[in-house]
């Protein structure tokens, strides 16, 4: 931690940051009680946010390899949580979409998680809170800079 007037050594910094961050997606992850592993959540939740989405397009954001994709996407389909729909436009191409059991499935974990988040939260004074809202605008910014 720097004392005022002393310069932030950002290395130092990044890695605390790194450290706190993937502590907090671990707990986080422990709290969302999806049954699902982290890619397959990662996959579901794309697909409800931008779907529906051919497997070709899904592998791309998610930065995989096209047979992961159509494994993960098996294991969804195996569970109820996505279904392929052939593409009206070009019917060689199927996408596939979340299931109103997958959304559930989502707004479940997502409110779990945001629960227990809020419950950490409860702990903290008003300017603590204060500092947080201002450190999330402040990450939030960081992050979209990346696109």
């Amino acid at each position: 931690m720097t004392t005022p007037g002393t310069a932030v050594d950002r290395a130092q910094l990044a890695g605390r940051l790194r450290l706190i961050v993937t502590r907090l997606n671990r707990r986080l992850r422990q709290q969302g009680e999806t049954g699902l592993g982290a890619s397959t959540f990662s996959a579901l939740a794309t697909i409800s946010r931008r779907g529906p989405l051919s497997l070709g397009e899904l592998a791309t954001l998610e930065g995989v390899k096209p047979p992961s994709i159509t494994t993960t996407i098996a294991a969804l389909e195996g569970q109820g949580l996505v279904s392929r729909v052939v593409d009206p436009a070009d019917r060689r191409v199927t996408r596939v979409t979340v299931t109103p059991r997958g959304r559930l499935r989502l707004l479940r974990s997502r409110t779990r998680k945001t629960a227990y988040l809020a419950g950490r939260l409860e702990a903290l004074g008003e300017r603590e809170l204060q500092v947080l809202e201002e450190a999330a605008a402040i990450l939030e910014r960081a992050v979209e800079e990346d696109g």
